[in-house]
């Protein structure tokens, strides 16, 4: 009897215990990563402006299906159906062991915030802009990757490249398959809102097979008039113009980019699916910069992507780009793009790819050294060759490379 009493009075003071402590909300972390390395064979590449002197290049590349990374991401759960969230993600050279972004360790992403299924979920820090967030689903890059098959230069930001410094973003939960998102990063110079400030919008509506999204997104140069880009190493661009390539180096000194994007899907069936994407995108000029005109870049594109097997993916893209008559220039510049793609996965998380690529460019556009300056456009492919591009109108390259994800 005495031992049951004591057994008893034991539970009913551990119960008592148990009462007096908070409870602690239910959280979890996530290690994630890629890795990501394989060789490229280019026929003919030379140093951004150069029209002469391209040589080819076989090279050990990494990154090419899926940029090396590694990152955690947690969600606390605060009650009532509110979690706290937060995301850190480095880049790195899985070839070298480099840091991708010279001090910046965590470069890709670095973000906290709060999500709701009934408020949506607001964030802050270094993350991606409304506008490929929104447009991200219908992104050539999905398929075809953004080294080989981003539109030329990724002059459209539908890659993963850029990504926003002091950045306050919300995105709406998703209603009747509609989604809107906004985000507006601040450019931190002193007595200016808007040097070197980022705003972006966009909506997207996702229901069934089919899927559509707008977007509209403006860069501004922390220096007031144009002229360097960044040169606040503080500001939203992180001290550094983004898209500089062979299409638009001699707009480095714009005093903001503008892009405006439409995209869409469909998918036709489990093996059947389709994308294809339409910008408008801007570099326009003010008092300090090297041209007088605003120069506008067209571009279309579709991506037509087969899955025959569980192991075996497929793709194949082509993209136009355009630009128009400005700044002295009558033989404005064109880019023909051809892509092709194949995975096959080894298991749930290794495959092996192979990638192929080859652009066609022809007519004139801006030199280094801005208007005073009209040279031949040169070839780009993809955003992985932006430092590099071919010297001539013409350039291909194969790629074949092992991914494993963690």
């Amino acid at each position: 009897m005495n031992k049951s009493i004591r057994r008893v009075d034991v539970v009913l003071f551990g119960a008592a215990i148990a009462a007096s402590v908070p409870a602690f909300a239910q959280n979890s972390v996530t290690l994630y990563g890629i890795v990501d390395n394989g060789f490229s064979y280019t026929n003919n590449q030379a140093s951004l402006g150069s029209t002469s002197g391209g040589k080819s290049a076989v090279k050990m590349a990494q990154g090419v299906f899926a940029g090396s990374r590694f990152g955690l991401k947690g969600a606390e759960d605060l009650g009532g159906n509110t979690k706290a969230i937060f995301q850190l993600e480095s880049g790195f050279n899985s070839a070298t062991g480099a840091q991708q972004y010279s001090n910046a360790m965590f470069g890709r992403q670095a973000w906290v915030g709060l999500t709701n299924p009934t408020y949506g979920t607001f964030t802050a820090g270094r993350q991606y802009a409304s506008y490929y967030q929104m447009l991200s689903p219908y992104s050539p890059t999905t398929w075809i990757t953004g080294y080989y098959g981003a539109h030329p230069g990724d002059i459209d930001g539908l890659d993963t490249i850029y990504r926003a410094n002091n950045t306050l973003e919300y995105t709406s939960p998703k209603l009747y398959g509609l989604t809107v998102s906004g985000s507006y990063s601040l450019g931190g110079v002193a007595g200016s809102t808007n040097q070197g400030s980022t705003w972006a919008t966009g909506i997207q509506y996702a229901m069934g097979p089919v899927g559509v999204a707008v977007a509209f997104s403006r860069i501004n140069n922390s220096t007031a008039g144009g002229g360097t880009w960044g040169a606040d190493s503080t500001t939203t661009n992180g001290g550094s113009q983004i898209g500089v390539s062979a299409l638009t180096n001699g707009y480095q000194t714009a005093q903001a980019q503008q892009r405006f994007a439409v995209g869409g899907g469909y998918k036709f069936n489990a093996a059947w699916d389709v994308t294809a994407t339409y910008s408008n995108v801007q570099y326009i000029p003010g008092s300090g910069s090297k041209f007088h005109d605003t120069a506008i870049f067209n571009t279309a594109g579709a991506v037509l992507h087969w899955k025959p097997a569980v192991a075996w993916d497929f793709a194949t893209g082509y993209s136009y780009t355009r630009a128009t008559r400005a700044n002295g220039i009558q033989d404005n510049a064109q880019y023909h793009q051809f892509n092709l793609s194949e995975y096959y996965a080894l298991s749930k998380r290794t495959g092996l790819y192979a990638l192929e690529a080859y652009q066609k460019a022809k007519g004139k556009t801006l030199g280094t050294n801005g208007a005073g300056q009209i040279i031949d456009a040169t070839a780009t492919l993809g955003d992985g060759y932006n430092s590099t591009p071919s010297s001539s109108g013409s350039q291909l390259a194969v790629g074949v490379g092992l991914i494993h994800r963690f």
